[in-house]
């Protein structure tokens, strides 16, 4: 992935790929490395290597909180007011500041999880309330679609309401990630200002649902 600017952030998706493969593309220079299931994650993360930066990015379940939380650099996919509440309540029992990015729903799916730009406002203007976890941005998916002008309105979409919340909060100098592209979309989202691309097939190949 050479091709990213520097100001970009390579999140490789790990998820579903062997520790044998990620070892590989440790081995190649890669450090950030994304999982979305609690389970693979943590034994992950016991495996390898201290210096790799972990980041969630699949749908979390508060019951699961203790098995992604200490061991998570970044969560991208809080997508409720009651995960948020979760999480804070883990890190003030734990005594942890949580790194989360607040998954707006930008996709014409309406399968797809995430608030709606009123929803974020209320949590951002909140956002004292909580004082255990750190709005570290935005993430968000485009439709799942090979229309590139979709995918590019839904990456215009979530990259002005980002740079509308910096200017609304600009004491919130954490609140500077936009996750946005993944294999099949990732040269559309840096046209939008993306800090973070999460790529899984164009590092590691299709995914191996068997390991």
């Amino acid at each position: 992935m050479q091709e990213l600017p520097p100001t970009v952030k390579l999140v490789a998706v790990s998820k579903y790929h062997s520790e044998e493969e990620i070892s590989e593309a440790y081995e190649a220079g890669q450090r950030i490395f994304a999982e979305s299931r609690p389970q693979e994650f943590e034994k992950k993360v016991r495996n390898l290597p201290d210096d790799i930066q972990w980041h969630f990015i699949g749908h979390l379940q508060t019951n699961k909180l203790k098995m992604v939380l200490p061991y998570a650099g970044l969560i991208h996919s809080v997508d409720s007011l009651h995960l948020i509440q979760e999480i804070d309540k883990w890190g003030k029992e734990n005594g942890r500041t949580v790194n989360i990015l607040l998954e707006m729903h930008i996709a014409s799916e309406e399968t797809k999880q995430g608030f709606y730009e009123e929803e974020i406002l209320d949590i951002m203007f909140d956002s004292r309330k909580f004082a255990n976890v750190r709005i570290c941005g935005l993430m968000g998916m485009a439709t799942n679609t090979d229309d590139e002008e979709t995918v590019e309105t839904d990456f215009r979409r979530i990259s002005s309401f980002f740079e509308y919340l910096r200017d609304l909060f600009p004491e919130m100098e954490e609140f500077k990630e936009l996750s946005i592209g993944m294999s099949g979309d990732w040269r559309t989202a840096i046209r939008h200002n993306a800090t973070m691309v999460r790529i899984g097939t164009a590092i590691f190949g299709e995914r191996n649902y068997s390991k």
